[in-house]
């Protein structure tokens, strides 16, 4: 199965440039709700995915929160403790299916490590449960079609 199939494009991805102060971070995961997000560099790059685990360890070691003075925090001091490890647009299923045990989404990289998108755990669960389903009802009409013979 190809990876382009459960790919959710850049372009319908919320993410951050590693140039973004704290409070830029916040609300934007605070907007779309997320709990990790993307980082990617202004060449396209992808940097890596910072999570709110990150942010609150991170404000908990400077001892105080201050939104204007967030404005002035750079992301980039902030400590990233998880590894959202991207995989190449051409690799296998396999692979994809190794880091969606471990993140809620992988980031997909093409071969020049441009950010393209993601694929979410949750996409590939619903895929596998759409062709087990489809396996079921095929299985089922093949039992019914020689019951009634």
């Amino acid at each position: 199965m190809n990876i382009l199939f459960f790919l959710t494009p850049k372009s319908d991805v919320a993410y951050i440039y590693d140039t973004f102060s704290l409070r830029q971070v916040l609300e934007k995961m605070e907007y779309h709700r997320y709990s990790c997000i993307p980082i990617i560099g202004e060449n396209g790059k992808y940097v890596g995915t910072i999570t709110e685990g990150d942010l609150l360890w991170g404000l908990k070691s400077r001892g105080d929160l201050n939104l204007k003075a967030a404005e002035e925090i750079p992301i980039t001091a902030f400590k990233r403790r998880a590894n959202y490890t991207p995989v190449r647009v051409d690799s296998d299923m396999e692979d994809l299916l190794d880091k969606a045990m471990r993140q809620n989404f992988v980031p997909v990289i093409d071969d020049q490590k441009n950010f393209i998108g993601i694929v979410t755990r949750r996409d590939i669960m619903q895929y596998i449960c759409s062709e087990h389903q489809n396996k079921n009802k095929k299985e089922c009409r093949t039992y019914i079609q020689h019951a009634s013979v």
